[in-house]
């Protein structure tokens, strides 16, 4: 589940066997097959007492009743109708301290074997899949990569992968909005990528609650088209704050848009100041040979630590 937006109650699935990923409103996951009737006990009771108190939470707005309203300002930085902050703050704490045990357990399981992730971050259509498809083809020869494919729904993505020969699992969220560290645990599970390789995580197209899961990654990126307009990383600051690279990409498309790059770089960095930044095009090529140098720096520091 999400805190931000509530999604996640049902079902998530992976690819194979007909593996599903059963996710409960409080957060609790499990994994099972379907391949047989059955009816499950979850530990809990279903049936939910909705006498909340409707005491709505803080909301700043300006006196004279112009401009924003913001729902962000409480302890929770979120709201929810019915709940208060204090409601919302242990939620949040309670989804996330068991997605942060799977989270640490992934990443112990990819140091063992010298696996350098990486999450792939952005909002839809910021090209990350051709920028992928690109990556891969460019490391032939150099490094493997495994990846593991996040969206909603189809398995068109995990196809184009497939179609440059590397290894990937597509996970379908349902109406989940983000990838969890119980479904990539899954996904290692089924795909097993070679010691000293590269895993590669397209996570659903989302710029606000993928921020908030750690998948066990050594590093989140972070893909900003240039076609989205160079003020998304203070709209979306919790994602840019969390991210270690933020990949410009398009931007062979520069010449016909009116984008102010140097601004963009800027308001990264009063998000980040530590972000590191990569222009580049998958079409062209341009700014690639940065990418695949920062991924061979990442995967030599993985490989020499598991060694």
């Amino acid at each position: 589940m999400c805190l931000t937006c509530g999604c996640g109650s049902g079902e998530t699935h992976i690819e194979g066997d007909g593996t599903q990923v059963h996710t409960h409103a409080d957060g609790t996951t499990h994994s099972h097959a379907h391949g047989h009737d059955h009816a499950h006990d979850h530990g809990h009771d279903h049936s939910h007492d909705h006498a909340h108190d409707h005491a709505h939470d803080p909301v700043h707005a300006p006196a004279h009743g112009h401009g924003p309203l913001h729902y962000g300002t409480g302890a929770a930085g979120t709201s929810a109708p019915g709940m208060t902050q204090a409601r919302l703050v242990q939620i949040e704490r309670d989804i996330l301290a068991k997605n942060d045990g799977a989270a640490q357990r992934n990443r112990r399981l990819l140091a063992q074997r010298g696996i350098f992730a990486l999450n792939l971050v952005s909002s839809p259509g910021s090209g990350k899949t051709t920028l992928l498809v690109r990556t891969i083809e460019l490391l032939a020869g150099r490094l493997p990569v495994t990846v593991i494919e996040g969206d909603q729904q189809t398995s068109v993505d995990a196809d184009r992968i497939r179609a440059t020969g590397a290894p990937a699992l597509q996970i379908n969220t349902g109406k989940g909005c983000h990838l969890d560290a119980e479904m990539i645990h899954t996904a290692l599970d089924r795909l097993a990528p070679s010691p000293h390789s590269v895993l590669m995580i397209e996570n659903v197209g989302n710029l606000v609650c993928p921020a908030g899961f750690d998948l066990g990654e050594a590093h989140k990126v972070v893909v900003l088209s240039v076609t989205e307009g160079e003020d998304k990383p203070l709209k979306y600051p919790d994602m840019f704050y969390a991210a270690s690279l933020m990949l410009l990409n398009k931007a062979d498309l520069l010449p016909h848009l009116r984008f102010d790059v140097e601004r963009c770089i800027a308001n990264a960095r009063r998000i980040n100041p530590s972000i590191e930044i990569v222009q580049l095009s998958a079409t062209t090529d341009q700014g690639m040979d940065e990418w695949l140098a920062w991924i061979e720096r990442g995967a030599a520091q993985a490989r020499a630590q598991a060694d």
